[in-house]
């Protein structure tokens, strides 16, 4: 058989464990899900924030490019030569100021189609060198057909179009530079004129895109919406063929904002938002960074709790050992009270729960036989009215007692005392077997009323009630009853001895005011004799 302590230290441990373990679990659970989540909102909030950065940079073209093409065409009246040249120079004046206001601007130019006119081909602005805008002799696109959009896509796209497009990056064929373009058609009487355009210096995006990073290998890169991988911070794909270019994994186009994909044998995970030119901006990072926050929280949970487990282990063995001495005391003690010897010592005297069973134990021992005499002859009925007596009513009092000193603040209770006024008169004139018929039909109506309390008799003419849960709250409305039913029982033709007249006296129990339970009913003994004399100055007035 295995000891107490062996039993109380196995059940401790293996609660601790328990208990322990689940709230790593869950520790560890919410650590990682709120840590995972956190660093996606950063991803996100990175990609929301470069998408931002990056879309101002088209807007700003788009705004100045858009701006003089609307001016183009409302100082074009006609698409004779000298009222194309006329328009061209005044649209050359233009666009230089607008070109002064937009960061970035490698070429600007406005080119008339060759089937409008041979003699006006429109201008070309460069600056590759940073040192202000000169101008540039223009290709000459009658040499081209203009319907194949393979080639100087900046011009046949639009045409064939008829929309303002943003085209992908290409090196210009003439300075031989990487750009990126925007360009919107020219019409007139819905006839196409020719195309305005800027040509932006790429490595101003790639500055914008590299400016974007996340822990420590967290990068930014541009594709399209297939796919296709535009401009890579780590990877040089301008000179790749589209067949060499790195692709973002088949599943990751079209979906969801976030995605997960393996590059270089790394496990990264991304967010991704559309460009206003319809390029997607990527922000990558690797999986094991944005995890790590978590994880190092997380061993450190388990080698905390892996301590507490160990120290709450050893507190147990020692701690079990002093609370099971005592428990051997009493259990040796107990023996001996078994077997009538109430000669023993028991030195435990510590305010605890084992201090109180060693004293109430050592009580226990020293009143054994009056107890047992005392309860052998008490009777705890009333004979009369087969209620319980003051003896019952005392032993309630002293259980109410012992709830109030274990928690005084959330005892609720009341005692109604009930003085039978009349007795005394029904005995005299009509004899003391007519007064037990009183005491029963007063009886009776108590019982009938507060059928939810225990009532007692405490004396010749007394009843007391305990108004406990229900009745205590509804306590108002039950003596409204009583003295209804009170007023009922007088109706009548009925004898004297079954007209009911009783005095209630009610006190609820406040732990302000009372000391113990007994000033309760002490309180409600006292309003009872108050109302009695209300009551009899009342009849005699």
């Amino acid at each position: 058989m295995h000891s107490l302590r062996t039993r109380i230290t196995l059940l401790t441990v293996c609660v601790t464990v328990i208990a322990v373990s689940l709230v790593t679990f869950v520790s560890v659970l919410f650590i990682r899900t709120s840590k995972h989540r956190e660093s996606e909102q950063m991803l996100l909030l990175l990609c929301e924030t470069g998408q931002r950065n990056i879309d101002y940079f088209f807007d700003s073209i788009q705004h100045s490019v858009g701006k003089v093409a609307s001016y183009a065409e409302e100082n074009l009246s006609g698409l004779e030569a000298g009222v194309l040249k006329h328009q061209v120079e005044r649209t050359k004046q233009y666009f230089e100021e607008m070109t002064g206001r937009t960061n970035g601007v490698l070429t600007y130019y406005y080119r008339i189609d060759p089937e409008i006119s041979s003699s006006v081909k429109g201008f070309w602005y460069t600056n590759l060198h940073g040192e202000g805008f000169v101008e540039h002799e223009v290709t000459d696109i009658s040499l081209y057909d203009t319907e194949d959009t393979s080639k100087l896509v900046w011009f046949t796209v639009p045409k064939k179009t008829g929309e303002p497009v943003w085209l992908p990056p290409y090196v210009t064929e003439n300075l031989g530079v990487r750009v990126i373009s925007y360009n919107v058609p020219i019409l007139w009487r819905g006839r196409f004129v020719g195309v305005i355009g800027i040509e932006m210096d790429y490595s101003v995006l790639a500055e914008q895109v590299d400016s974007i990073r996340l822990y420590r290998n967290g990068y930014a890169f541009l594709c399209d919406k297939e796919g296709e991988v535009f401009y890579h911070p780590r990877i040089d794909v301008s000179e790749m063929t589209p067949e060499e270019k790195p692709a973002l994994p088949e599943n990751a186009v079209g979906g969801s904002t976030f995605l997960w994909y393996t590059f270089e044998g790394v496990e990264k995970q991304a967010a991704w938002l559309v460009l206003c030119n319809n390029m997607r901006l990527n922000v990558t990072v690797p999986v094991a960074e944005m995890d790590g926050d978590w994880r190092r929280l997380v061993w450190g949970i388990i080698a905390i709790s892996a301590v507490i487990l160990l120290s709450l282990s050893a507190f147990t063995l020692f701690y079990t050992g002093r609370i099971t001495r005592p428990l051997q005391e009493l259990t040796e003690a107990a023996e001996r009270l078994d077997k009538g010897n109430y000669e023993f010592d028991l030195q435990y005297d510590k305010d605890d729960e084992l201090g109180m069973l060693t004293a109430t134990f050592k009580h226990l021992a020293d009143h054994m036989k009056e107890h047992i005499n005392d309860l052998n002859k008490r009777a705890y009925v009333d004979a009369l009215t087969s209620v319980r007596n003051k003896g019952a009513f005392t032993d309630a009092i002293d259980k109410l007692q012992k709830r109030v000193n274990a928690n005084s603040a959330g005892t609720e209770f009341a005692v109604g005392i009930f003085d039978c006024d009349d007795l005394k008169a029904v005995n005299d004139q009509y004899g003391h077997d007519k007064g037990d018929i009183y005491l029963k039909t007063a009886c009776r109506l108590i019982c009938n009323i507060f059928r939810h309390s225990p009532v007692f008799r405490i004396g010749g003419d007394e009843f007391a009630v305990i108004f406990q849960n229900e009745d205590y709250r509804n306590r108002d409305e039950l003596i409204r009853l009583f003295r209804m039913a009170e007023q009922e029982s007088c109706a009548g033709s009925v004898p004297p001895w079954e007209q009911v007249h009783v005095t209630v006296g009610i006190a609820v129990y406040n732990s302000g005011l009372d000391r113990s339970v007994f000033d309760t009913v002490r309180r409600a003994d006292k309003d009872m004799y108050i109302m009695k004399r209300e009551r009899k100055e009342a009849k005699n007035s």
